[in-house]
């Protein structure tokens, strides 16, 4: 299992300026190569504190990639239904260039209704506009002279530059959250797949149908699975339990209240049950995400235990990724966190067995 880092900032103005949340971001960055993490991620997100300081994941992944020179950056992730396919895949050719081949692109659907809303993108658009979207990026990264006639984008003998530093192009991860459809379909199509522990359900089951699609498809290999968590390392369980308990509780609030609107009216056939979903994710609280091992919260040896407890449970994965930072925790507090892990939990991870690697 390999184990790297991701950020999902969850402030606003009143808590932290952007320029700061991003220079913090870049120092915790700068324990990345001498701890031996394996990625660097962040999102696409817009306008409320949950995600919004993270409009486009490719421009702090260009200025973490000067930083380390040898973790993956990772988009956790680019989002079609908001943003022209010519336009995502220059981007994302750029950022592999700028980081000599170390891109993975990730991509998701959204799910916030406030994001569909102020881009003026109707809710039942958006699977139809994701697979449009995907497949098109794939083809501009992949050949030349490319002509596409789709439903939302269509160009004609387009030869996307730069071209991919990797060949054929950098490898894709599909995100999903909670419905097998969406599980399935990115092991059909090869892909690896980005999920979230902290929304409960049955992620063994979920994770079964991604392998089982992906085999059925006569992909070869069980795919690459990347399972994001929440991460407090410190040496005394209950001090490091009272520093998580507040920001992780506070960071689900924040993510309810922006997906609030499934739970007051909001409706979409390409999002069934996203009203229970968000109901669920209400009445999670910082013992209820420890308990089910969606935050990794304790001394070096619990969180070594939280790991193994957890892959038994979903038949094992190939990637963790780690929110060390969440909501407002204090620098230098995620700074001794990343480190101890570093220290005391990675070299004892088996991070050199083969892993599966996204198509």
């Amino acid at each position: 299992m390999q184990v790297g880092i991701q950020f999902f900032p969850d402030v606003g103005p009143d808590v932290q300026s952007g320029r700061d949340y991003w220079q913090n971001a870049l120092k915790l960055v700068g324990l990345v190569d001498r701890y031996g993490y394996h990625h660097v991620r962040t999102v696409e997100h817009y306008f409320l504190p949950y995600g919004g300081y993270s409009p486009n994941p490719a421009i702090f992944l260009a200025a973490a990639a000067q930083v380390t020179r040898r973790a993956r950056l990772i988009t956790g992730a680019v989002l079609p239904a908001f943003n022209n396919p010519l336009k995502i895949a220059g981007e994302l050719a750029m950022l592999d260039a700028l980081c000599d081949g170390r891109l993975d692109a990730g991509f998701a659907r959204a799910f916030l209704p406030h994001e569909f809303r102020h881009f003026g993108v109707p809710l039942d658009e958006s699977r139809a506009r994701f697979d449009e979207g995907v497949e098109q990026v794939r083809r501009l990264l992949e050949e030349e002279n490319v002509t596409s006639s789709g439903r939302f984008h269509s160009f004609a003998n387009v030869t996307s530059l730069p071209r991919p530093t990797q060949l054929p192009r950098p490898p894709f991860y599909i995100a999903a959250l909670a419905t097998k459809e969406s599980f399935a379909r990115a092991g059909a199509a090869g892909y690896g797949i980005m999920a979230i522990p902290m929304a409960g359900g049955a992620m063994k089951e979920l994770l079964d149908t991604y392998r089982e699609a992906r085999a059925s498809a006569g992909h070869e290999g069980p795919g690459t699975v990347m399972l994001a968590f929440h991460m407090l390392c410190h040496q005394d369980k209950e001090q490091a339990e009272t520093i998580a308990r507040a920001p992780i509780e506070r960071y689900l609030r924040s993510l309810v209240e922006a997906a609030r609107e499934w739970t007051s009216g909001a409706t979409s056939a390409d999002y069934p049950g996203y009203d229970k979903v968000i109901e669920a994710l209400s009445r999670e609280t910082f013992d209820t995400q420890v308990e089910k091992c969606a935050a990794w919260v304790g001394t070096p040896e619990r969180i070594l235990d939280t790991i193994a407890t957890y892959r038994r449970q979903v038949g094992g994965f190939e990637i963790a990724s780690l929110q060390v930072n969440f909501n407002d925790i204090p620098l230098n507090t995620a700074m001794e966190s990343m480190r101890l892990f570093g220290e005391k939990v990675l070299p004892r991870i088996d991070t050199g067995s083969p892993i599966g690697r996204a198509a």
